[in-house]
């Protein structure tokens, strides 16, 4: 009788690991595509991402570089002040969106060209993304607001 209750305690044991283990497999499996990483674009330049692969740019929109195209499609650059990557898109860009203003873009990059599908523009003037002004400090570009 006890080497039954014992049995019994370990094969719960075992089946309460076994689904934790399940659960976290599937838990991982279903956020894989829901993570973006964030990179600047010197840090693209550096090391560029694997083709395919989903992440975001940020940075501020080069002055000169906004080119409205045909349709919705847009082009424009975005830099840190230490480089500089041409991005496209097709859509609507956000009220705020203009040059020298900070950006977060979602997409990938395909032969040198971010191609975007998700922007996101600053929204209101003292506002800029943590990682873009983390990315200017680093090549000492950024500016405080006011100044």
């Amino acid at each position: 009788m006890k080497g039954l209750k014992k049995r019994r305690r370990i094969q719960l044991i075992i089946g309460a690991f076994a689904a934790l283990a399940l659960s976290t497999a599937l838990i991982g499996y279903a956020l894989r595509d829901g993570i973006n990483y964030f990179r600047a674009p010197s840090q693209v330049m550096e090391e560029p991402p694997e083709p395919g692969e989903v992440f975001r740019l940020g940075g501020l929109v080069e002055d000169g570089t906004l080119v409205r195209g045909d349709g919705e499609t847009v082009r424009f650059a975005v830099t840190d002040g230490g480089a500089s990557i041409p991005v496209t898109y097709t859509g609507v860009l956000p009220d705020l969106f203009e040059e020298n203003q900070g950006m977060i873009g979602t997409g990938r990059y395909v032969n040198g060209v971010f191609e975007a599908t998700e922007i996101l523009a600053k929204h209101d003037e003292t506002y800029m993304p943590r990682e873009v002004v983390d990315a200017l400090k680093e090549q000492g570009v950024y500016k405080e607001p006011g100044s």
